[in-house]
């Protein structure tokens, strides 16, 4: 595993670096003091899983390098690691693309366990920004909108095919959820525009929602989980995509 810690404070640096190990064995971690530097080893290093970014950096601040990150690099997961934890702040970063956001008063524990979280395709926001959001019942068919709110009850990981979508629509969904544009996620799967615009318009109706920023907040109240990369079989790619 290897994960690339972006933070400008050496001794946050050294104290992390000794939590994260304790997420796998085989963990290589990279660190960076700066965005530029982040870049320079994001080009270098493209197998890199994760990074984890702080908000108030030396040049470039965090803000700015998230965006950079998503638009050059958007096959690796950001989650924000920043001690700037208010709701707004949050959402601006989820805005720009991240896939979680952990606050720097948060205890060992919740930080590893969301990062667990957001390596097993999930996302992750903190308590507090959720109490500003209205919940929402997954719309889709009712039998997997009952099973889909039981299960989020329960606090049992919830499968995005359970919310009445398709493999593809499912697919389409976490790349949403990532940040991708239209664009980038017709190149990525194989489609036509308009066949990635009718799942986009499918899937945020399946979470009750209209924006990417409120598929964050429904998916991270659901627990949604989904399969890695590439599980699909090599049929479901490219043609139709239906």
């Amino acid at each position: 595993m290897k994960i690339l810690l972006v933070d400008d404070h050496p001794l946050f640096r050294e104290g992390l670096a000794l939590l994260l190990h304790r997420l796998s064995s085989d963990l290589q971690l990279l660190q960076a003091s700066t965005c530029d530097e982040a870049f320079a080893l994001c080009e270098a290093q493209p197998d890199i899983e994760l990074i984890l970014l702080d908000l108030s950096l030396v040049g470039m601040r965090g803000m700015d390098g998230l965006a950079v990150l998503r638009e050059r690099y958007p096959q690796m997961p950001v989650v924000v690691v920043s001690s700037a934890d208010s709701p707004a702040v949050i959402r601006q970063a989820i805005d720009a693309g991240a896939m979680g956001f952990i606050p720097k008063s948060s205890s060992s524990e919740i930080l590893l366990n969301a990062l667990r979280l957001v390596l097993a395709k999930g996302i992750y926001l903190p308590p507090h920004v959720l109490l500003g959001e209205p919940s929402r019942q997954p719309l889709g068919r009712a039998p997997s909108a009952a099973a889909g709110s039981a299960a989020a009850a329960r606090g049992e990981p919830l499968d995005a095919l359970q919310l009445g979508l398709t493999p593809r629509q499912a697919e389409v969904l976490y790349l949403v959820l990532q940040g991708k544009p239209v664009k980038l996620i017709c190149r990525e799967l194989g489609l036509g525009e308009g066949t990635v615009k009718g799942h986009v318009s499918a899937v945020l109706r399946a979470l009750n929602v209209t924006t990417r920023t409120q598929a964050v907040v429904a998916a991270h109240r659901l627990g949604l989980r989904f399969e890695p990369a590439g599980a699909a079989p090599a049929a479901t790619r490219g043609g139709s995509g239906r």
